[in-house]
């Protein structure tokens, strides 16, 4: 149990039968009246967000999550295959599972996966990859740096803004929270 008081941004709860991440907390105490604690919630396993209202020192339950070390191995038809650092066991996930980050999962890559209730709830990738370049428009003498962005295709197959400069083959580090391009590498 976890008191209403304890709320910090990132801390998961059980509401409603479902678990849900704190996004947003304010502790609020009115010149008439008890203290309580407004929350915006985001529920971890639809991405649906709520806001709610928390009287001063209420407990909820607190959701404990299971955070373990994969690597993806293989991918077997429509199935990504991970294997658990510590025990070596495979356990297999759909895209739909894996989310927005299927786009840059690469065999090898190291994952954290989170379960709750023996469910799997969400595949944490590194904050950013390198990939290789694998299709864009030639560059033009004379692009620099500043000088705008352009579509490019990677290995993986996901598709991410590149400054003009970049050429097929070369390999880019890209921020995978926000598609963003970091640099060459």
């Amino acid at each position: 149990m976890i008191s209403s008081n304890d709320f910090r941004t990132g801390v998961t709860i059980e509401l409603d039968g479902g678990v849900w991440r704190v996004v947003e907390f304010l502790h609020v105490k009115p010149g008439k009246g008890s203290a309580f604690v407004r929350t915006k919630l985001k529920n971890v396993q639809s991405g649906n967000t709520v806001e709610r209202t928390f009287r001063a020192g209420e407990t909820v339950p607190q959701a404990n999550l299971d955070k373990r070390v994969m690597q993806h191995t293989y991918r077997e038809g429509e199935q990504f295959v991970f294997m658990d650092m510590e025990t070596y066991e495979e356990t297999r996930l759909s895209a739909e599972q894996i989310g927005d980050g299927v786009k840059y999962l690469i065999e090898g890559m190291e994952v954290n996966v989170v379960r709750w209730n023996d469910q799997v709830l969400e595949v944490e990738l590194p904050n950013s990859v390198v990939l290789e370049v694998t299709e864009t428009d030639p560059g033009i003498k004379g692009d620099t740096a500043t000088g705008g962005t352009k579509p490019a295709t990677v290995e993986t197959g996901a598709q991410v803004m590149v400054p003009l400069f970049i050429s097929v083959g070369e390999r880019i580090k890209i921020d995978t929270r926000s598609d963003t391009y970091l640099g060459r590498e």
